[in-house]
């Protein structure tokens, strides 16, 4: 066991709020691994202004741990080369995230790799622990966190996730290795679940972070106020790790930041907000294929990055992930309806540099 420490500037870049998209993987035609261009959307990520980026996780496939495959550490290994070589040119902090996932001993394994792979902290899924009760789960996250700083997940059913109720969430923040949550129930209940949870364990120090896909701009405007034992506390979700933010990056951290900007003003929400908020959720629905309770949602993402030349194919490691019929035409009222959502112009601007190295 090695416990590590997070670096001063990469602890206060999570606590003030950033960017953080969840990396897909890049396939060649043949379904084959694709350095080239796994570095390349690694570089569109980092140059459209992302603060961090989350490599090993849903957007990457969890196929990548696969015997069949074995790309995990081989993925995670370029992805980490890739971020520390653009720090070096650039002179910027990024915060690496690693996926890791599993049962304590793979789970174990891989937080031990990544932390000596240069990641700053690990993404927790439990998705391994279907009927498991949450001293199990408790005694799970305590040994993984002994490895690395953790970063809980809560991810919804349908993507593989389970339940967490508020009990689990006041438990987990009182581990001491946890330093941010990301939230994905794709559920307001299980959010404020999440948050109270924090709230009446007193850790003023764990990042909230939006994974809710599907209510990006809400959470982050919202400010939550939460009645504790303790007495009032107040709460905001400072940043988001998403596999929305995986295309479309540019667009993201230009509102982002001004959503922060005008959070951090006090002023009253302008309306503007309101309507982004629901063009947001529409493009999301399509991307992440909502309508088929979210078959093809890393076929959407895929789709997208595609017709930009960022990955060669569409495809997935696993042939039954596709994208549903009828999900492209979306994908293309979704071009039509909201441009200012998209970057094509500066994907088709960058796209042979970032591709040459």
């Amino acid at each position: 066991m090695q416990k590590t420490e997070l670096p001063e500037s990469i602890r206060s870049t999570l606590a003030a709020g950033t960017v953080i998209p969840a990396h897909p993987l890049a396939l060649d035609v043949d379904r084959q691994f694709c350095e080239r261009h796994q570095r390349a959307l690694t570089r569109y990520h980092l140059n459209a202004g992302a603060g961090g980026v989350a490599i090993g996780v849903h957007s990457t496939q969890f196929e990548i741990r696969d015997p069949a495959f074995s790309l995990f550490e081989k993925v995670l290994s370029i992805g980490s080369e890739t971020v520390d070589q653009f720090v070096h040119d650039n002179g910027r902090e990024i915060v690496k995230v690693a996926g890791i996932c599993g049962r304590t001993e793979q789970a174990v394994n891989e937080a031990a790799f990544v932390r000596d792979a240069g990641y700053h902290a690990g993404l927790l899924s439990l998705a391994a622990f279907k009927d498991d009760d949450d001293d199990t789960l408790i005694a799970h996250c305590h040994r993984v966190a002994e490895e690395i700083p953790i970063i809980g997940f809560y991810l919804q059913p349908a993507a593989g996730g389970r339940l967490l109720g508020y009990e689990f969430w006041r438990r987990f923040a009182e581990i001491d290795n946890v330093i941010a949550i990301k939230m994905a129930p794709f559920n307001r209940y299980q959010t404020l679940d999440v948050i109270r949870g924090v709230c009446e364990a007193g850790r003023d120090d764990i990042a909230l972070y939006t994974g809710n896909d599907d209510n990006i701009i809400i959470d982050l405007l919202t400010t939550y106020r939460i009645a504790t034992t303790s007495g009032t506390v107040e709460r905001q979700i400072v940043g988001g790790l998403l596999g929305h933010w995986a295309v479309w990056t540019q667009p993201v951290v230009e509102q982002f930041e001004e959503i922060r900007a005008a959070r951090e003003s006090n002023a009253a929400i302008d309306p503007k907000w309101l309507v982004l908020a629901n063009q947001v959720t529409d493009a999301n629905a399509v991307l992440f294929d909502a309508a088929n309770n979210f078959r093809g949602c890393l076929s959407g993402i895929n789709e997208v990055l595609h017709r930009q030349g960022l990955v060669q194919t569409a495809a997935c490691l696993s042939e039954d992930e596709q994208l549903s019929p009828g999900q492209a035409e979306e994908i293309d009222r979704i071009y039509r309806s909201y441009p200012h959502l998209t970057d094509d112009d500066f994907v088709r601007a960058n796209l042979d540099d970032w591709l040459a190295g």
